[in-house]
């Protein structure tokens, strides 16, 4: 499945793309050894149905006691369904199986020349370890499984110099192949976890890129609007002569510094209708209420403070609210509050925390969360914001006066 770019820039990784190959590896793996299993158990049955080296009874327990969750854990290898717990069952129950060999053996002739048909299963056990068990108990398996045969078979058939030469050699035989199918294993699953890690990163990687992209395009459009705006407002102020010609050059360059204060949100310019200054404080806590955060808003209003225009109340909603956004993400909403100070001669809106502060003279030029957001934004209807931060804090000082 390709991975799909999200409008923002974003990639988005697919959710079954975590463990792809570990995830199909696994599904191989049960599959072969179902496979291998179940011919070494075809065969190790046909001994078993046939076998004289244990009493009757005895061998009826066994072979069910064996075949039967071997059957069940092949046929879940084959499906690729609840093998693990299924293999888990006859890794532990073949041991016990070994451990009664000798009682089932008691008092029967051995036939040295012929090993008994549990001799066909132990590579069966040990590699039905692979899908249930941790690396380290699949090696402890290797060894205790072959291990256990040679004795419970010297006590059948005597330990003898000859006896135990041949068992030795069927031990270190059976050692052998199961840690090389082990390894086998190992090596497949650790091959498929380093390919879905460098798929992992590769796919991070490109994610990365494609958002620097994004950033870079919207970085570019955004600098195309400004230059044909401030262009057109710089050759209007050169040409102005007259006080219309000023009064105009002077809206066009409103126009931009709005343009570019807007840039990063839809942000309407709206009625310009006069608003109360309250309209400042229910704004910003609007604002606030929107990341979770109940904002302390401390309010210093004169009855003779005037009403403001819509674009500016507005212009100062939107850059207050601004701050705060960054005074969430940056300093984690530290001692965060809001001042609004209104009298017949000015609008103060100051929004305060106390986290560790930033250098601001070292923000990017291409970030317009100060410079956009908030000191264009202010600076359009012609209003100063000012930034100043320490490791102290950090406090946007948001002025706008009154006409005179």
């Amino acid at each position: 499945m390709a991975p799909e770019v999200a409008p923002a820039g974003m990639l988005t990784i697919p959710p079954d793309s975590t463990f792809f190959s570990r995830e199909r590896v696994e599904r191989i793996l049960a599959f072969v050894i179902a496979v291998g299993c179940a011919v070494l158990g075809l065969q190790s049955f046909f001994h078993a149905i046939g076998s004289t080296q244990e009493e009757h009874t005895w061998n009826l327990v066994l072979t069910c006691a064996v075949f039967g969750p071997l059957v069940l854990m092949i046929a879940a290898g084959i499906a690729g369904r609840f093998y693990r717990p299924l293999a888990a069952v006859f890794a532990i129950l073949f041991p016990l199986v070994l451990i009664a060999w000798p009682f089932a053996t008691a008092g029967r002739p051995a036939a040295e020349s012929a090993e008994p048909w549990i001799w066909y299963l132990l590579n069966v056990a040990t590699v039905a370890t692979a899908l249930a068990f941790p690396l380290m108990l699949q090696y402890v398996w290797c060894a205790i499984v072959p291990i256990l045969y040679g004795i419970v078979r010297l006590i059948q058939v005597g330990a003898d110099i000859e006896n135990v030469i041949q068992v030795s050699r069927q031990v270190v035989y059976a050692i052998i192949l199961a840690v090389v199918m082990t390894m086998i294993g190992w090596m497949l699953r650790l091959l498929a976890e380093r390919l879905d890690r460098t798929r992992e990163e590769a796919v991070r990687s490109y994610a990365a890129a494609a958002a620097a992209d994004a950033v870079e395009q919207e970085r570019i459009s955004v600098a195309a609007l400004m230059h044909d705006s401030v262009l057109a407002a710089l050759i209007a102020a050169e040409r102005a002569s007259t006080p219309r010609e000023r009064d105009l050059a002077v809206g066009m360059a409103r126009d931009a510094l709005t343009r570019l204060a807007n840039a990063d949100r839809d942000a309407e310019e709206g009625p310009d209708e006069p608003v109360q200054p309250m309209f400042l404080v229910d704004g910003i806590r609007a604002a606030a209420s929107e990341h979770d955060v109940d904002l302390d808003v401390r309010i210093a209003l004169d009855p003779r403070a005037h009403t403001i225009p819509g674009r500016v109340a507005r212009a100062l909603v939107l850059a207050a609210a601004q701050a705060v956004v960054n005074a969430i993400e940056h300093a984690a909403a530290a001692g965060l509050h809001a001042e609004v100070t209104a009298d017949e001669r000015r609008v103060i809106v100051r929004i305060v925390d106390t986290g560790e502060g930033f250098d601001v003279q070292g923000v990017p030029e291409d970030r317009l969360g100060i410079s956009g957001s908030i000191v264009a934004r202010v600076a359009a209807v012609g209003g100063q914001a000012r930034v100043r931060s320490s490791r102290r804090g950090t406090v946007v000082d948001l002025r706008w006066e009154y006409p005179r």
